[in-house]
Formats: C-alpha cells, sequence, structure tokens
C-alpha cells in the first residue's frame, strides 16, 4: 500500500510539475536592470539595484501588481556602452519583458538604440543626457534631463543670491557634463551673476585640475559649479584645498556619491550643494521609511539614485496596472501597453510628489537643492 501511494504521489507530483512550469512562463513580470555594479560609477549603479529590490519586495509582499509578482534581473556595465549593450542582450534572452535601466548616460543612449528596435519598454532612474530616451516613444526617466538641471541651477544660484562670480569645471567629453554646462551658461545670462572661468577637461585629463582651479582663483569666483561625477569632484576639492582656494562648491545630481570615495577626506565636502529631487532627511513617512529599510539592508544613507530607481519600480507597478497588463504577453505588446499608461498615471514618490510623464519621456517634478552639513546630506 505504501509502495502504491509512493507511486501515485510521484504521478501527482510530476503532473502538478507540468502544469506549474507550463504556467510558469508567464507567472511573473520580469523587469531587467542595468547600470554599473562595478568600477568608477559603482556608486551609482548599486544604489539603483539596492534600491530597486526594495521597491520589487514592497511590492511584492503587498500582493505583487494584481496578483502577480515582480522579478527584478539586474546586470552589471560598469558603465560601458558595449557592455551596456551586451548585458541587455543577455536579459532578452532571459526573458525581460521591460528595463528599469540604464543608469548612467552614454550606457543609457546605446541601450536605448536596441531597445527602440526591439521596441521594449525602458525607464531610465538616472540617464539624464537628452538622447537617452529620444530614439523612439519606448523610453522615459525619473531623472531631470541635463537641460532641465542646467537651467536650474543657474535659476538656483540666482535666485538665491549665491554668488556674483561663477566659474565652471566641467568635462567637455562627456555628454551628461557638457550638456547640463550648456543649459546652464544659457540660463545664466538671465541670472544676476557673471561666469568669469571656463576650465573644460577630458576623460584623458581629469586627475589634475590645478590649471582649472588657478584660473577659477585668479578670476575670482565666489562660486565653483561642477556639473561633473563624484570621483572627479573628490579630486577638485581636495586639490582646491592644497592650493587654499574655498569657494562656495555647487554641484548636481553625478556628485551625490562623493561622501563614498575611497580616501575622500569628506570634511573637505562641508558646505557643498547639490540640485538632486530627494533629500535623505526629509521628515515625510516615505521618506523615512525607505532611509531606514536602505540602512538597515545596506548600512548606508540612500543617494538620490537609490530614491530614482525606487520611484521608477513604483512607476512601473503604476503604468503596468493602468494598462491592466498581464505577464503572458510579449516584451513588445507589453511596451505599447505601457508607454500609453505612463502618460495616465500621477505618482507620489520619493523624488516628487504628483509625478506625471509627457509622450517625450520626460517626469514633472520640482527640484530640490541639499548641502552637506557633518558628513550628511540635508535638505535646503
Amino acid at each position: 500500500m505504501k509502495k502504491f501511494v509512493k507511486v501515485a504521489s510521484l504521478a501527482l507530483a510530476s503532473a502538478m510539475l507540468l502544469s506549474t512550469t507550463a504556467f510558469a512562463e508567464g507567472e511573473t513580470f520580469k523587469i531587467g536592470g542595468i547600470g554599473p555594479m562595478t568600477g568608477a560609477a559603482a556608486a551609482y549603479g548599486n544604489a539603483v539595484m539596492n534600491a530597486a529590490q526594495i521597491a520589487v519586495d514592497e511590492i511584492n509582499e503587498a500582493g505583487g501588481v494584481n496578483g502577480v509578482q515582480l522579478e527584478f534581473m539586474p546586470q552589471d556595465d560598469e558603465h560601458d556602452a558595449e557592455k551596456s549593450v551586451n548585458a541587455y542582450n543577455a536579459l532578452k534572452d532571459e526573458g525581460m519583458q521591460m528595463l528599469l535601466g540604464t543608469v548612467t548616460s552614454a550606457p543609457c543612449i546605446a541601450v536605448e538604440a536596441e531597445a527602440v528596435n526591439d521596441n521594449m519598454f525602458l525607464l531610465t532612474p538616472s540617464g539624464s543626457a537628452v538622447d537617452c530616451i529620444t530614439a523612439g516613444d519606448n523610453a522615459f526617466r525619473v531623472c531631470f534631463s541635463d537641460p532641465d538641471q542646467g537651467t536650474a541651477s543657474a535659476k538656483y544660484i540666482g535666485e538665491n543670491g549665491l554668488a556674483e562670480k561663477v566659474a565652471v569645471i566641467y568635462d567637455s567629453s562627456d555628454v551628461y557634463s557638457s550638456g547640463i554646462y550648456a543649459t546652464f551658461r544659457a540660463e545664466a545670462e538671465n541670472q544676476p551673476f557673471e561666469i568669469v572661468a571656463e576650465g573644460p577637461f577630458t576623460a584623458d585629463s581629469k586627475t589634475d585640475f590645478s590649471v582649472q582651479l588657478q584660473q577659477a582663483k585668479e578670476a575670482g569666483a565666489d562660486l565653483v559649479y561642477l556639473p561633473i561625477y563624484y570621483n572627479e569632484a573628490s579630486l577638485i576639492l581636495t586639490q582646491a584645498a592644497g592650493m587654499d582656494f574655498a569657494p562656495v562648491w555647487f554641484g548636481v545630481d553625478g556628485m551625490d556619491g562623493i561622501l563614498s570615495v575611497e580616501g575622500f577626506d569628506t570634511a573637505l565636502a562641508e558646505g557643498v550643494m547639490l540640485l538632486t529631487p530627494f533629500s535623505a532627511d526629509a521628515e515625510d513617512d516615505l521618506t523615512k521609511n525607505f532611509v531606514a529599510k536602505y540602512q538597515e539592508l545596506y548600512n548606508e544613507v540612500p543617494n538620490q539614485f537609490a530614491a530614482d530607481a525606487y520611484d521608477g519600480i513604483y512607476a512601473i507597478k503604476a503604468a503596468l496596472e493602468q494598462s491592466g497588463a498581464t505577464p503572458d504577453m510579449d516584451a513588445s505588446a507589453l511596451c505599447d501597453a505601457l508607454k500609453v499608461a505612463m502618460t495616465e498615471i500621477t505618482v507620489d514618490g520619493l523624488t516628487g510628489t504628483g509625478m506625471t510623464w509627457n509622450a517625450e519621456g520626460e517626469p514633472t517634478k520640482a527640484p530640490k537643492a541639499v548641502v552637506i552639513e557633518n558628513g550628511a546630506y540635508k535638505g535646503l
């Protein structure tokens, strides 16, 4: 009798396995994630992947999207465009149906060129270059675009009377940095300050900034604008201290990560201001709960990239629900549904209240500024 029960049980189990396997092909929404999890920009990529997983876990624990679970599949691209495309292709092979990514701009431009051909829905949390989402109608972003950052920075500096003479140090070989500076310079014409020095550098000359700093110092700059990434910014602040040059420093979201640079004296970042849509010290319940959970899991304060990714996953959830999408839909069908739904949803998130998106993929939300005080970001 026991033998019969065992055989019958095995037969039943086999039938159940076949049934489950047949269903499993469409039982989850598969979201790919691409960003630099290693290398010089790892602070951005890891923040995005960590926060995206927090959001996915929260949604799944609350019952998923109309009862369907989300599956997040991260891939490392080392902030390299070719590796990012390779990661995209690997995720397609794994059944990705939509993409949260990429994290940085140059890889995002390369991946979007592939995604538009596949009609793959793409939501970049932090790819701010204009061309990240212009190849087709399949792509959206959570962060501000480079033009928005440059314009908003100039307005903030001018309207708050932060400086009369401004110097700028930027990477002329980088679409992110040069794109932000172009609109900053244009808006500066409307503001009560003067750009007295421009200090470009390139990817081949981003370790010694003595010429740019000396130029800014001799021009009498009382504020230096840094539309650059955190690694170069840490070198600039260190070298400026050695020259006894202490202007006001004003940066953009790419500098969010400067407090985590290995070997950098974070005291040199005291008073640095950043334009960002997220402040970890905000007192609203959503921010407090997110920051507490992130710190518990990863033992660090989340940055703006983490907040953008968290909001990105919840925007995907809202769009899936709005569209009535089902997990058995292929990536192209899901993209057609999601790109319409994105223009119909409103999201209250970490980086903005009442966030909406237009058909060009751009978000609507208000910028914020933070200052570094006592080794931590504080909202202004």
